[in-house]
Protein backbone atom coordinates (compact mmCIF):
# COMPACT_ATOMS: atom_id res chain seq x y z
CA UNK A 1 0.00 0.00 0.00
CA UNK A 2 1.62 3.32 -0.91
CA UNK A 3 0.65 6.48 0.82
CA UNK A 4 0.96 10.14 -0.65
CA UNK A 5 2.12 12.97 2.12
CA UNK A 6 1.55 16.51 1.05
CA UNK A 7 1.89 19.92 2.34
CA UNK A 8 -0.76 22.17 3.00
CA UNK A 9 0.80 25.57 2.90
CA UNK A 10 -0.09 27.88 6.19
CA UNK A 11 -1.72 30.40 4.25
CA UNK A 12 -4.58 28.01 3.74
CA UNK A 13 -5.61 28.64 7.29
CA UNK A 14 -6.26 25.15 7.44
CA UNK A 15 -5.28 23.96 11.19
CA UNK A 16 -7.36 21.17 11.88
CA UNK A 17 -6.29 17.82 11.57
CA UNK A 18 -9.22 16.05 10.72
CA UNK A 19 -10.42 18.62 7.63
CA UNK A 20 -6.69 18.55 6.31
CA UNK A 21 -7.09 15.50 4.67
CA UNK A 22 -11.50 15.74 3.82
CA UNK A 23 -13.14 18.49 2.23
CA UNK A 24 -16.91 19.87 1.52
CA UNK A 25 -17.97 19.42 -2.08
CA UNK A 26 -20.94 19.51 -4.47
CA UNK A 27 -21.84 16.06 -5.38
CA UNK A 28 -24.55 14.76 -7.94
CA UNK A 29 -26.62 12.42 -5.93
CA UNK A 30 -28.30 10.95 -8.99
CA UNK A 31 -29.20 12.57 -12.51
CA UNK A 32 -32.36 14.99 -12.35
CA UNK A 33 -33.26 18.95 -11.54
CA UNK A 34 -31.03 21.06 -10.14
CA UNK A 35 -31.95 20.12 -6.58
CA UNK A 36 -30.29 16.36 -6.78
CA UNK A 37 -26.98 18.63 -6.10
CA UNK A 38 -25.80 18.07 -2.25
CA UNK A 39 -23.48 19.22 -0.12
CA UNK A 40 -21.27 16.05 0.54
CA UNK A 41 -17.85 15.54 2.29
CA UNK A 42 -14.95 14.26 0.41
CA UNK A 43 -10.95 13.03 0.65
CA UNK A 44 -8.98 15.78 -0.45
CA UNK A 45 -8.14 14.91 -4.23
CA UNK A 46 -4.51 12.93 -4.50
CA UNK A 47 -2.75 14.47 -6.58
CA UNK A 48 -1.41 13.08 -10.23
CA UNK A 49 2.09 13.57 -11.83
CA UNK A 50 2.29 17.43 -13.53
CA UNK A 51 -1.00 18.61 -11.16
CA UNK A 52 -1.53 21.45 -8.19
CA UNK A 53 -3.89 21.58 -5.43
CA UNK A 54 -5.11 24.37 -4.74
CA UNK A 55 -7.58 25.44 -2.17
CA UNK A 56 -10.77 26.88 -3.81
CA UNK A 57 -11.67 30.28 -3.57
CA UNK A 58 -14.33 30.69 -5.71
CA UNK A 59 -15.94 28.17 -8.65
CA UNK A 60 -17.65 29.20 -11.99
CA UNK A 61 -20.62 27.48 -13.51
CA UNK A 62 -21.07 26.27 -16.99
CA UNK A 63 -23.48 24.53 -18.65
CA UNK A 64 -21.18 21.53 -19.35
CA UNK A 65 -21.74 21.28 -15.43
CA UNK A 66 -25.96 21.72 -16.37
CA UNK A 67 -25.83 18.68 -19.11
CA UNK A 68 -23.50 16.36 -16.38
CA UNK A 69 -25.95 16.77 -13.43
CA UNK A 70 -28.39 15.47 -16.21
CA UNK A 71 -26.54 12.89 -17.66
CA UNK A 72 -25.69 14.01 -21.00
CA UNK A 73 -22.13 15.30 -20.65
CA UNK A 74 -20.21 11.73 -19.17
CA UNK A 75 -17.10 12.45 -17.46
CA UNK A 76 -13.86 11.67 -18.83
CA UNK A 77 -12.63 8.33 -17.82
CA UNK A 78 -10.45 8.86 -14.35
CA UNK A 79 -11.77 12.20 -13.78
CA UNK A 80 -13.51 13.12 -10.66
CA UNK A 81 -17.46 12.76 -10.87
CA UNK A 82 -17.90 16.49 -8.75
CA UNK A 83 -18.67 18.68 -11.20
CA UNK A 84 -17.06 22.08 -12.64
CA UNK A 85 -13.98 23.15 -14.51
CA UNK A 86 -13.13 26.50 -13.43
CA UNK A 87 -11.63 27.70 -10.10
CA UNK A 88 -9.91 30.05 -8.34
CA UNK A 89 -7.73 30.16 -5.54
CA UNK A 90 -4.11 29.00 -3.76
CA UNK A 91 -1.58 26.63 -4.82
CA UNK A 92 -1.31 24.48 -1.71
CA UNK A 93 0.63 21.57 -2.77
CA UNK A 94 2.85 20.16 -5.94
CA UNK A 95 5.80 19.40 -7.64
CA UNK A 96 6.10 22.67 -9.03
CA UNK A 97 10.43 22.92 -9.40
CA UNK A 98 9.94 19.31 -11.63
CA UNK A 99 7.48 19.52 -14.25
CA UNK A 100 7.17 22.24 -16.74
CA UNK A 101 6.29 25.94 -14.93
CA UNK A 102 5.38 28.03 -17.84
CA UNK A 103 4.59 30.77 -15.32
CA UNK A 104 6.87 30.74 -12.54
CA UNK A 105 4.03 29.77 -10.12
CA UNK A 106 4.64 28.82 -6.50
CA UNK A 107 3.04 27.59 -3.33
CA UNK A 108 1.25 29.98 -2.23
CA UNK A 109 -0.09 31.76 -5.27
CA UNK A 110 -3.30 33.33 -6.28
CA UNK A 111 -4.27 31.26 -9.43
CA UNK A 112 -7.11 30.54 -11.96
CA UNK A 113 -7.22 27.13 -13.32
CA UNK A 114 -9.26 25.17 -15.63
CA UNK A 115 -9.97 21.69 -14.51
CA UNK A 116 -10.84 18.20 -15.58
CA UNK A 117 -13.17 18.18 -13.22
CA UNK A 118 -14.07 18.78 -9.33
CA UNK A 119 -14.36 22.34 -9.04
CA UNK A 120 -17.18 22.62 -7.04
CA UNK A 121 -15.36 21.62 -4.11
CA UNK A 122 -13.16 23.00 -1.23
CA UNK A 123 -10.10 21.53 -2.98
CA UNK A 124 -9.22 20.72 -6.21
CA UNK A 125 -6.26 19.26 -8.44
CA UNK A 126 -5.48 20.58 -11.82
CA UNK A 127 -2.78 20.38 -14.48
CA UNK A 128 -0.19 22.93 -13.78
CA UNK A 129 0.01 24.06 -17.39
CA UNK A 130 -3.57 25.12 -17.31
CA UNK A 131 -2.91 27.64 -14.08
CA UNK A 132 -2.42 31.24 -14.45
CA UNK A 133 -1.10 34.06 -12.44
CA UNK A 134 -4.69 35.80 -11.66
CA UNK A 135 -4.59 39.47 -13.50
CA UNK A 136 -3.65 41.89 -11.07
CA UNK A 137 -6.50 44.21 -9.49
CA UNK A 138 -8.99 41.10 -9.78
CA UNK A 139 -10.71 39.31 -6.95
CA UNK A 140 -11.04 35.62 -6.72
CA UNK A 141 -14.63 35.86 -7.58
CA UNK A 142 -13.98 37.44 -10.73
CA UNK A 143 -10.93 35.42 -11.33
CA UNK A 144 -12.99 31.61 -11.21
CA UNK A 145 -15.09 33.58 -14.40
CA UNK A 146 -12.10 33.38 -16.28
CA UNK A 147 -10.65 29.61 -17.38
CA UNK A 148 -13.70 27.96 -19.10
CA UNK A 149 -14.80 30.99 -21.30
CA UNK A 150 -11.35 32.78 -22.06
CA UNK A 151 -9.76 28.81 -23.13
CA UNK A 152 -12.90 27.80 -24.82
CA UNK A 153 -12.96 31.21 -26.77
CA UNK A 154 -9.65 31.29 -27.59
CA UNK A 155 -9.17 28.21 -28.77
CA UNK A 156 -11.75 28.90 -31.08
CA UNK A 157 -12.39 32.10 -32.27
CA UNK A 158 -8.42 32.47 -33.10
CA UNK A 159 -6.74 29.23 -32.88
CA UNK A 160 -9.96 27.03 -34.83
CA UNK A 161 -11.97 30.08 -36.26
CA UNK A 162 -8.47 32.20 -37.16
CA UNK A 163 -10.34 35.02 -37.18
CA UNK A 164 -8.05 37.67 -38.74
CA UNK A 165 -6.58 40.62 -40.33
CA UNK A 166 -5.66 40.96 -43.74
CA UNK A 167 -2.70 42.67 -45.32
CA UNK A 168 -4.26 46.05 -46.28
CA UNK A 169 -5.86 45.68 -42.54
CA UNK A 170 -9.02 45.16 -42.63
CA UNK A 171 -10.42 42.92 -39.72
CA UNK A 172 -13.03 39.92 -40.39
CA UNK A 173 -16.32 40.34 -38.85
CA UNK A 174 -17.58 37.73 -36.23
CA UNK A 175 -21.36 36.72 -34.82
CA UNK A 176 -21.50 35.35 -31.67
CA UNK A 177 -24.65 33.40 -30.93
CA UNK A 178 -26.17 34.07 -27.45
CA UNK A 179 -23.76 37.00 -26.65
CA UNK A 180 -24.87 37.74 -23.07
CA UNK A 181 -24.02 34.34 -21.70
CA UNK A 182 -20.76 33.64 -20.14
CA UNK A 183 -18.67 32.79 -23.53
CA UNK A 184 -20.59 35.28 -25.43
CA UNK A 185 -19.60 38.33 -23.36
CA UNK A 186 -16.49 37.15 -23.48
CA UNK A 187 -16.05 36.40 -27.13
CA UNK A 188 -17.41 40.09 -28.32
CA UNK A 189 -14.77 41.64 -25.70
CA UNK A 190 -12.31 40.07 -27.14
CA UNK A 191 -12.76 40.67 -30.68
CA UNK A 192 -13.87 43.94 -29.74
CA UNK A 193 -10.67 44.44 -28.35
CA UNK A 194 -8.42 43.62 -30.79
CA UNK A 195 -10.88 45.71 -33.35
CA UNK A 196 -12.91 43.25 -35.45
CA UNK A 197 -16.64 44.10 -35.63
CA UNK A 198 -18.93 42.20 -33.47
CA UNK A 199 -23.22 41.20 -33.65
CA UNK A 200 -24.28 38.90 -31.11
CA UNK A 201 -27.96 38.19 -30.38
CA UNK A 202 -29.33 37.63 -27.38
CA UNK A 203 -33.16 36.63 -25.74
CA UNK A 204 -34.49 40.61 -24.65
CA UNK A 205 -33.81 44.31 -25.35
CA UNK A 206 -31.54 44.25 -21.97
CA UNK A 207 -29.55 41.31 -22.89
CA UNK A 208 -28.99 43.19 -26.52
CA UNK A 209 -28.24 46.22 -24.42
CA UNK A 210 -25.43 44.45 -22.72
CA UNK A 211 -23.72 43.27 -25.49
CA UNK A 212 -23.66 46.20 -27.26
CA UNK A 213 -22.03 47.88 -24.03
CA UNK A 214 -19.04 45.29 -24.17
CA UNK A 215 -18.47 46.15 -27.80
CA UNK A 216 -21.23 44.73 -30.27
CA UNK A 217 -22.26 47.04 -32.83
CA UNK A 218 -25.31 45.59 -32.92
CA UNK A 219 -27.63 42.97 -30.26
CA UNK A 220 -30.24 41.28 -32.36
CA UNK A 221 -33.17 39.81 -30.55
CA UNK A 222 -33.51 36.64 -31.96
CA UNK A 223 -37.13 36.40 -30.37
CA UNK A 224 -38.27 39.56 -32.81
CA UNK A 225 -35.59 39.75 -35.59
CA UNK A 226 -33.99 37.36 -38.03
CA UNK A 227 -30.66 37.77 -37.19
CA UNK A 228 -29.81 36.40 -41.14
CA UNK A 229 -31.40 39.58 -42.34
CA UNK A 230 -30.18 42.07 -39.46
CA UNK A 231 -26.61 41.22 -40.25
CA UNK A 232 -27.17 41.12 -43.83
CA UNK A 233 -28.33 44.65 -43.97
CA UNK A 234 -25.30 45.84 -41.95
CA UNK A 235 -23.10 44.43 -43.79
CA UNK A 236 -24.10 45.57 -47.38
CA UNK A 237 -24.84 41.98 -47.71
CA UNK A 238 -21.77 40.68 -47.58
CA UNK A 239 -22.18 38.59 -44.57
CA UNK A 240 -19.77 37.59 -41.95
CA UNK A 241 -16.41 36.12 -41.14
CA UNK A 242 -16.86 33.59 -38.39
CA UNK A 243 -19.98 32.43 -36.46
CA UNK A 244 -18.88 31.21 -32.85
CA UNK A 245 -22.55 28.60 -32.51
CA UNK A 246 -23.85 27.30 -29.12
CA UNK A 247 -27.10 26.33 -30.77
CA UNK A 248 -26.84 24.14 -33.70
CA UNK A 249 -29.69 22.65 -34.81
CA UNK A 250 -31.55 24.79 -37.64
CA UNK A 251 -29.23 27.86 -37.10
CA UNK A 252 -26.56 25.86 -39.27
CA UNK A 253 -28.04 26.22 -42.34
CA UNK A 254 -29.41 29.81 -42.00
CA UNK A 255 -25.58 30.50 -40.90
CA UNK A 256 -24.27 28.86 -43.71
CA UNK A 257 -25.99 31.04 -46.00
CA UNK A 258 -25.36 33.89 -43.78
CA UNK A 259 -21.26 33.33 -44.11
CA UNK A 260 -18.84 35.44 -46.80
CA UNK A 261 -16.84 33.47 -48.75
CA UNK A 262 -14.45 31.17 -47.10
CA UNK A 263 -15.99 31.84 -43.69
CA UNK A 264 -16.12 29.47 -40.77
CA UNK A 265 -18.72 28.14 -38.03
CA UNK A 266 -17.41 27.15 -34.96
CA UNK A 267 -20.10 24.67 -33.02
CA UNK A 268 -19.68 24.79 -29.07
CA UNK A 269 -22.90 23.99 -28.28
CA UNK A 270 -25.82 22.08 -29.26
CA UNK A 271 -28.65 24.05 -27.75
CA UNK A 272 -30.66 23.56 -30.50
CA UNK A 273 -30.08 20.17 -31.16
CA UNK A 274 -28.11 18.05 -32.63
CA UNK A 275 -29.54 17.62 -35.91
CA UNK A 276 -29.33 19.77 -38.99
CA UNK A 277 -30.60 19.83 -42.21
CA UNK A 278 -28.15 21.88 -44.68
CA UNK A 279 -27.17 23.14 -48.27
CA UNK A 280 -24.02 20.78 -49.16
CA UNK A 281 -23.63 23.23 -52.29
CA UNK A 282 -22.94 27.02 -49.75
CA UNK A 283 -20.26 24.68 -48.60
CA UNK A 284 -18.67 23.51 -51.86
CA UNK A 285 -19.26 26.42 -53.80
CA UNK A 286 -18.20 29.01 -51.61
CA UNK A 287 -15.32 27.32 -49.77
CA UNK A 288 -17.13 27.58 -45.77
CA UNK A 289 -16.00 25.28 -43.05
CA UNK A 290 -18.34 24.29 -40.56
CA UNK A 291 -16.09 22.97 -37.25
CA UNK A 292 -16.51 21.85 -34.00
CA UNK A 293 -14.72 21.23 -30.85
CA UNK A 294 -15.20 20.21 -27.35
CA UNK A 295 -12.56 22.04 -24.92
CA UNK A 296 -12.51 19.22 -22.02
CA UNK A 297 -11.31 16.31 -23.99
CA UNK A 298 -8.52 17.85 -25.73
CA UNK A 299 -4.88 17.09 -24.59
CA UNK A 300 -3.01 19.61 -21.93
CA UNK A 301 -0.27 20.29 -24.22
CA UNK A 302 -3.28 22.26 -26.56
CA UNK A 303 -4.48 24.06 -23.70
CA UNK A 304 -1.16 24.66 -22.29
CA UNK A 305 -0.53 26.64 -25.44
CA UNK A 306 -3.77 28.72 -25.23
CA UNK A 307 -3.02 29.44 -21.66
CA UNK A 308 0.42 30.74 -22.91
CA UNK A 309 -1.37 32.75 -25.26
CA UNK A 310 -3.84 34.36 -22.85
CA UNK A 311 -1.32 35.38 -20.60
CA UNK A 312 0.70 37.13 -23.24
CA UNK A 313 -2.04 38.81 -25.17
CA UNK A 314 -4.96 38.61 -23.33
CA UNK A 315 -4.18 39.14 -19.49
CA UNK A 316 -2.60 42.85 -20.22
CA UNK A 317 -6.06 43.86 -21.29
CA UNK A 318 -7.50 42.87 -18.08
CA UNK A 319 -5.42 44.70 -15.83
CA UNK A 320 -5.91 47.58 -18.27
CA UNK A 321 -9.45 47.25 -18.17
CA UNK A 322 -10.11 47.28 -21.60
CA UNK A 323 -12.18 43.61 -20.97
CA UNK A 324 -13.56 43.44 -18.13
CA UNK A 325 -15.04 40.20 -15.67
CA UNK A 326 -18.89 39.89 -16.33
CA UNK A 327 -20.14 38.55 -12.91
CA UNK A 328 -24.08 38.27 -13.28
CA UNK A 329 -24.73 36.73 -9.83
CA UNK A 330 -22.61 34.85 -6.86
CA UNK A 331 -23.74 32.24 -4.80
CA UNK A 332 -22.25 31.10 -1.68
CA UNK A 333 -21.68 26.88 -2.74
CA UNK A 334 -24.27 25.64 -0.87
CA UNK A 335 -26.98 27.04 -2.93
CA UNK A 336 -25.40 25.65 -6.46
CA UNK A 337 -29.04 24.46 -6.91
CA UNK A 338 -29.85 27.55 -6.97
CA UNK A 339 -26.98 28.35 -8.98
CA UNK A 340 -27.94 25.88 -12.09
CA UNK A 341 -32.04 26.69 -11.74
CA UNK A 342 -30.61 30.60 -12.76
CA UNK A 343 -28.73 29.44 -15.50
CA UNK A 344 -31.30 27.14 -16.99
CA UNK A 345 -34.15 30.04 -16.32
CA UNK A 346 -31.79 32.00 -18.43
CA UNK A 347 -31.45 34.99 -16.04
CA UNK A 348 -27.84 35.65 -16.58
CA UNK A 349 -25.73 38.66 -18.35
CA UNK A 350 -22.58 36.88 -18.10
CA UNK A 351 -21.17 34.25 -15.28
CA UNK A 352 -22.36 32.82 -12.29
CA UNK A 353 -19.99 31.88 -9.48
CA UNK A 354 -19.86 29.96 -6.80
CA UNK A 355 -18.31 31.17 -3.43
CA UNK A 356 -16.61 28.93 -0.63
Amino acid sequence: MHYRLFFINPLSSTNNYSKLFRMKAIEITEYGPPNVLKVTERPIPVLEPGEVLIKVAASGVNRSDIFQRKGNYLVPPGTSDIPGLEISGQIVDGALESVSNPFSLKNGQRVCALTQGGGYAEYATAPLVQCLPIPVGLSDIQAASLPETFFTVWSNVFDRGRLSTDDSGNKETLLVQGGSSGIGVTAIQMAHAFGHPVFATAGNAQKCAACESLGAKRGINYKTEDFVSVVKSLTHSRGVDVILDMVGGTYVDRELSLLADGGRILLIALLGGGKAQINLSEVLCRSLILTGSMLRPQPAALKAAVATKLYEQVWPLIEQGVIKTVIHRVFLAENAASAHTMMEMGENIGKIVLTW
